[in-house]
């Protein structure tokens, strides 16, 4: 405890979900702790990446009796097809996310659903791709921009536009490797047919495609997700927000919006916030309405309007659990389709919207941009109307929550950075006081900490015992999706939490008026950690190889992370993994990932499963980069 400030413990968490789970076990319902044992142990052929099953001869794994597969492909081939079609999935899965946002950028309109809210970046983003921005109306310049963005995901020639954005170091490096993404899908497509049957299996080519659809997400799909999201829901700025489930109100109207497309969970929060909707929820006996948020679609409602978070992925079933959550809205990935028979057994609305992502036990409520108000305003009436059925008995909502600062987009970095020196040097701001801070050795470096939730994992326990280790010695972090919520449960967000850290970012944090763990986004906003990077490179002079930098996701688990990944190690940032990828059944393929791609793009994966090491690591490899540069 420091005045009066105590940060909440896993323990905390934990003891709170062992309580959640009594209330399951009362209603019959299972939970993914019981699914986790009955799945356990884990096929070690699949863990390793040694099974095909891409035609129908096999399935074929590989043994010391049986080194190759039918058609003659050996473990190097099968491994390093697993990992590419892993990469391939994620990459579609983020791209197409992006391509949504770019549909609903199309329908913005003045009097419409959906809005400009940041023209300033429309014009920033439309002089970046040469596009004419004097004298125009801003909503013909946004449906022209639309319209160029998604082409970015089909285009016949050239490679992607935000490559641009990058150092010129990198970019040569990426042109020189060839791993430059070209059109969005293409990457994707050709991912697919590379592992087809009768195609490629030597791992150099294999791992090289990894690297260039990783990079189809990163400065593609998720980029084009992340920027026009800011264009039509507003560039996040700081704000104040709550974390854990004691967010969640007994009194009150609970929507628990989750998923990671903010189209939806912007017009539900719109809605529940209209004077009508709540004066409804009150004429159903609640005293008003309470959205929070679960995974990224929280991330992206919390940054721009300050909606609580209410946990991350391992804690989806626990709003359930609560007994008090009215409905469960959901738009695409990361969704339980346990959240079905669990709703069941309380009185809580299992609500999907995407033809996506469509489960059993829903009730299905089709969202788009053009319906997106009735849509919204039929899923809030619906929560509403369900207050009346809770079950007393069964509620228990408990009482933990932390206060956070969320927002640090790279807009908002810069201004506070630009709020240090009293000065702003270009419209974009400037990086030269986080720069002086490494220099001079006031911080020490900075850690990108990203990442799901994964029961392999104790779950948080990494984040969160990561993070204090890394605070501890001076080394700032900025976060994403669940690895961010693991922070703001824990009261890594709060300002005060600058009494955890070495005396340097403590006081870095005073200058700046920053928590010690700045918030950035959902996991599309991965691509604001590059471009952020890219920044530091291109102030500094350094390379982003050099700055004192490395990425981390400790407890990973999704085709996403592992696109994320490459993305991350294409732009030159090292990264470390708390979980084993599915590839250490070949030397070469494992061999490649953990040290010979580094020939190619100047970084690489470093695994460690205990996570006091890896923390060791990670501070160890900040230090080299450090020295390297004779700082």
């Amino acid at each position: 405890m420091m005045d009066g400030f105590t940060l909440t413990t896993v323990e905390e968490m934990e003891a709170a979900t062992q309580r959640l789970l009594e209330t399951g076990a009362r209603v019959g319902a299972d939970s993914w702790q019981v699914r986790v044992k009955q799945q356990t142990p884990h096929c070690k052929f699949g863990e390793e990446g040694m099974c095909c099953r891409i035609c129908s001869m096999g399935p074929c794994r590989i043994t010391k009796k049986a080194p190759k597969g039918i058609c003659g492909c050996d473990v190097h081939g099968i491994v390093g097809r697993n990992f590419l079609r892993f990469v391939a999935g994620g990459a579609a899965t983020h791209s197409d996310h992006g391509r949504e946002i770019c549909h609903t950028l199309s329908n913005v309109a003045p009097d419409g659903n959906y809005k400009v809210k940041d023209p300033e970046k429309l014009i920033r983003i439309a002089k970046e791709w040469d596009v004419e921005t004097e004298g125009r109306d801003i909503y013909e310049l946004a449906h022209e921009m639309a319209e160029m963005a998604l082409l970015e995901y089909g285009k016949p020639h050239g490679v992607s536009r935000w490559l641009s954005r990058a150092p010129k170091h990198t970019q040569e490096i990426w042109k020189r490797e060839e791993i430059e993404p070209r059109a969005i899908d293409r990457e994707v497509s050709t991912a697919m047919h590379m592992t087809h049957m009768g195609n490629s299996s030597k791992a150099e080519a294999l791992i090289r495609q990894s690297l260039r659809s990783g990079m189809s997400d990163g400065w593609g799909g998720s980029m084009c997700g992340t920027e026009f999201s800011d264009v039509m829901f507003g560039t996040p700025h700081e704000v104040e927000t709550e974390a854990n489930l004691g967010v969640m109100s007994e009194e009150n109207v609970n929507i628990v919006v989750h998923g990671h497309d903010p189209s939806l969970s912007e017009m539900i929060v719109e809605y529940s916030e209209h004077p009508d909707m709540i004066a409804y929820a009150k004429e159903m006996g609640a005293k008003g309405i309470t959205v929070s948020g679960v995974c990224c679609t929280s991330n992206e409602v919390a940054m721009r309007r300050g909606i609580p978070m209410a946990g991350n992925f391992l804690q989806q079933e626990n709003v359930v659990l609560t007994g008090a959550c009215e409905a469960i809205v959901v738009d695409v990935q990361c969704i339980f389709p346990a959240l079905g028979p669990l709703s069941k057994c309380f009185h809580t609305k299992f609500i999907t919207t995407s033809p996506i992502a469509q489960m059993p036990d829903s009730e299905f409520i089709r969202f788009n941009s053009a319906t997106a108000g009735e849509n919204a305003k039929q899923i809030v009436r619906a929560a509403i109307e369900n207050f009346k059925n809770r079950k007393p008995e069964l509620v228990h909502i408990p009482q933990m929550k932390q206060k956070a600062f969320v927002g640090y987009s790279v807009e908002e970095i810069a201004r506070k950075l630009d709020g240090v020196t009293n000065s702003q040097v270009d419209e974009r701001g400037t990086m030269k006081p986080l720069i002086d801070c490494v220099r001079s050795g006031v911080l020490r470096g900075a850690v990108a900490m990203v990442g799901c939730n994964n029961p392999k994992v104790r779950p948080d326990y990494a984040h969160i015992e990561l993070m204090k280790k890394l605070l501890a010695n001076d080394i700032i972090l900025v976060v994403s999706g669940c690895s961010a919520q693991a922070a703001a449960k824990a009261g890594l967000m709060d300002k005060r939490a600058k009494e955890f850290c070495g005396a340097g970012l403590k006081r870095v944090c005073e200058l700046a008026d920053i928590p010690p763990v700045l918030h950035m986004g959902s996991c599309v906003d991965i691509s604001r950690m590059v471009v952020l990077a890219s920044r530091i490179a291109i102030d500094s002079g350094w390379n982003i190889s050099q700055i004192p930098l490395v990425g981390c996701a400790p407890e990973w688990m999704s085709e996403k992370a592992v696109s994320i990944g490459n993305y991350v190690v294409a732009t030159g940032i090292d990264t470390y993994l708390g979980v084993e990828p599915y590839a250490s059944g070949s030397e070469k393929v494992d061999g490649l990932l953990k040290g010979g791609i580094r020939d190619w793009v100047e970084a690489a994966y470093t695994v460690e499963h205990d996570i006091e090491k890896l923390g060791d690591m990670m501070i160890a490899r900040i230090e080299e980069k450090r020295a390297a540069l004779g700082i």
